[in-house]
């Protein structure tokens, strides 16, 4: 009879101890889970804030054009040896140049082309037939080695479809193809030259 009575208290003992045992197993797995779950909660939030920064830095950045390379890059206006640039304005139909002879004697120019990044020639102010533009104001006939000269092509007859817009940057290749006044068109040479700069 005693013993009896004693085995089903042990067995009790044991079920609630087991029991106890399986309920802290329970609650350092859901305390674990909860705490894995935070710290993920957290990591999103840190890095969705920081990733709302850079999203703003960089909106800010491209409004401000900071981005666009070919707004920091300075203007230019650059020809071979034979011909200095000393100064230049574009304008969306209006080119002005002002550049100077280096050749060391007199000079006659034949042609003055004006063309586009991708070799399209100006409208309006060149002719497409003889591939050449006119300035409509100065002059390039007995050019003298170390004088300088004004050009302004589009001045009467504005230059269309040169893709310049003001504000932004633009870029004309210009060509010039002269002889010697002593010589002969025979013995002509031709000068590139480039005018990168921003369009007023």
């Amino acid at each position: 009879m005693y013993c009896s009575r004693i085995q089903p208290k042990k067995k009790k003992d044991l079920y609630i101890f087991n029991k106890r045992i399986v309920n802290k197993e329970v609650s350092i797995m859901r305390v674990f889970s909860n705490s894995k779950s935070q710290a993920a909660l957290e990591f999103l939030t840190t890095y969705g804030w920081a990733f709302l920064v850079i999203l703003i830095m960089v909106g800010t950045l491209a409004y401000f054009g900071i981005l666009s390379p070919s707004k920091i890059l300075p203007n230019r206006c650059t020809f071979g040896s034979e011909i200095s640039c000393i100064d230049h304005r574009l304008q969306a139909g209006v080119v002005n140049l002002k550049i100077k002879s280096n050749v060391g004697e007199p000079i006659e120019v034949q042609s003055v082309k004006l063309t586009k990044d991708d070799g399209a020639l100006f409208g309006g102010c060149c002719d497409e037939a003889t591939q050449t533009c006119t300035p409509s104001s100065g002059t390039l006939t007995a050019w003298k080695s170390g004088e300088t000269r004004d050009l302004t092509f589009g001045g009467s007859t504005a230059c269309t479809g040169t893709a310049l817009i003001a504000g932004n940057k633009g870029k004309v290749l210009v060509t010039i193809k002269y002889y010697a006044t002593a010589s002969s068109s025979t013995y002509s040479k031709e000068i590139q030259g480039e005018i990168y700069s921003t369009v007023q």
